[in-house]
């Protein structure tokens, strides 16, 4: 963190043990079908003629899940295509992701990969290299690659002595609050659709690793953002992870009838009212210090996972969902300053944050990366605004969520094309790609034109009108 008001490290970005690579080098490492299909998420079929939007997008998570057969059935599924830099890294959050869109697909094929994905979340919680209390990792890797610096990582997702293959490469070795709460929320939807009782126990477990690591007593309140790679508690309160525990201490106190998950679910929501800022219709980002809201940048997730997670027709905080759409809108297309979008295409919809439009377009996003296009589309946040608005239902949302739907489609047709998941080409137009040109997020970290997993997850469940959030 810097003096200055708002983060300059999310979820998202890098919260390992320095490994010797500079944190600026090491994010510079990672970083239109028919409105039917969007609309219903099932068009289409996988047998036979031309395959849907929608499912597409899971051939994409199904290639990325099977990249390194020869490295056990235990697997996880890369988060990127090759071409980001970040070779087999798969981020806990992701596939807690992939698990989520799995399910929304309500299809047999797509049930029995989400119970794997569960059971290899299980894996790495019991067989971490160096802690048995329930933690994740920020990333896991899951396939052989020779590093930067000419290294050889031979190992899939179980390394030769059995233990979970964490993502030391790149310092992903920590483990944070909202990584957690994502894996745990993805748990605890396989406890619920099939009864299994590993599934509750580990996301059990999950929810209490944040109660001990988690939880503080300064005055905003709240839970505490989780641990770095040397294991130490870092300082700062996010609102995007307290309101995961909204959804994840919700479901806890559902399927195990113990209300101790509602005391614990109120805490972490009082912490997100608290951020909420009446005189514009928006969330802040959480605090640094536990005691002052930082109030820049304003970051688009903040306002669409609030309304989700606490079903917001009420209170007035269903105006996030009009802020982001209004206030974070972006088109993309070749006239714009830095964009890497071919002529003759246009794509619309919401950048990262507040800061993404003020972005320095005269500088590199880091070290050895492009300079960021300030109207760059971020289209995992994209997806989830239309998934809200599609939940919340007032005239014109839904026109307004078909057009990013839309939009997304699009992108996945036709940009990210020829790029490729364990050295192998992906099925034809499948994946949608994080960001329509490098966009710089003002939280110390990029998007690029990569196919991602999480982005095509938020797509499926956008699609099937899925909220991952509902308790």
């Amino acid at each position: 963190m810097t003096g200055r008001q708002g983060p300059a490290l999310s979820r998202r970005s890098l919260i390992g043990a320095g490994l010797g690579i500079s944190a600026a080098g090491i994010a510079a490492a990672a970083s239109g079908q028919a409105l039917a299909a969007a609309s219903d998420g099932a068009a289409g079929s996988e047998g036979a003629g031309p395959l849907s939007a929608p499912a597409r997008g899971r051939a994409f998570l199904a290639a990325a899940m099977d990249a390194y057969p020869g490295h056990g059935s235990i697997r996880l599924t890369q988060s990127y295509t090759d071409q980001a830099g970040l070779f087999s890294t798969a981020f806990t959050y992701d596939n807690a992701l992939a698990v989520l869109a799995h399910l929304a697909a309500r299809r047999p094929e797509s049930r029995t990969r989400a119970t794997a994905l569960g059971d290899a979340l299980l894996y790495a919680q019991t067989h971490d290299p160096a802690y048995d209390d329930g933690r994740l990792r920020q990333a896991y890797n899951v396939g052989p690659y020779t590093f930067y610096d000419g290294s050889p990582q031979p190992d899939g997702f179980v390394r030769a002595d059995g233990t979970a293959n964490v993502g030391t490469q790149f310092g992903f070795t920590g483990t944070a609050v909202g990584d957690m709460a994502w894996a745990g929320i993805a748990l605890s939807a396989l406890a619920r659709r099939s009864g299994a009782r590993r599934f509750l126990t580990g996301a059990v477990r999950i929810g209490e690793w944040i109660e001990r690591t988690g939880r503080t007593d300064e005055p905003l309140g709240g839970y505490k953002f989780g641990v770095d790679g040397a294991n130490q508690r870092l300082p700062f309160t996010s609102t995007e992870h307290n309101t995961d525990l909204v959804c994840l201490f919700g479901r806890l106190a559902r399927l195990t009838g113990d209300r101790v998950w509602l005391e614990r679910r109120g805490r972490a929501e009082a912490f997100v009212k608290r951020m909420w800022e009446p005189a514009g219709g928006y969330f802040y980002t959480g605090t640094n210090d536990g005691v002052t809201v930082n109030k820049s940048p304003i970051p688009e997730d903040t306002q669409t996972w609030t309304h989700l997670a606490l079903g917001s027709r009420t209170g007035g905080y269903a105006r996030s969902l009009d802020w982001a759409a209004t206030e974070l809108a972006v088109r993309d297309h070749a006239g714009r300053t830095n964009s890497t979008v071919p002529a003759g295409q246009s794509y619309e919809g919401v950048t990262f944050s507040s800061a993404s439009l003020v972005a320095n377009e005269d500088a590199p996003i880091a070290e050895g990366q492009p300079k960021p296009d300030r109207y760059g589309v971020w289209f995992e946040g994209t997806a989830h605004l239309a998934l809200a608005l599609r939940d919340r239902g007032k005239r014109g949302d839904e026109a307004r969520a078909r057009r990013l739907l839309a939009s997304t489609e699009q992108a996945q047709d036709l940009l990210g094309s020829g790029q490729t998941v364990g050295g192998k080409a992906l099925p034809e137009r499948a994946g949608v790609v994080s960001a329509s040109s490098p966009l710089d997020t003002g939280f110390g970290f990029g998007y690029y034109p990569y196919r991602h997993t999480g982005a095509t997850a938020w797509y499926l469940m956008a699609a099937a009108r899925y909220n991952p959030l509902r308790a």
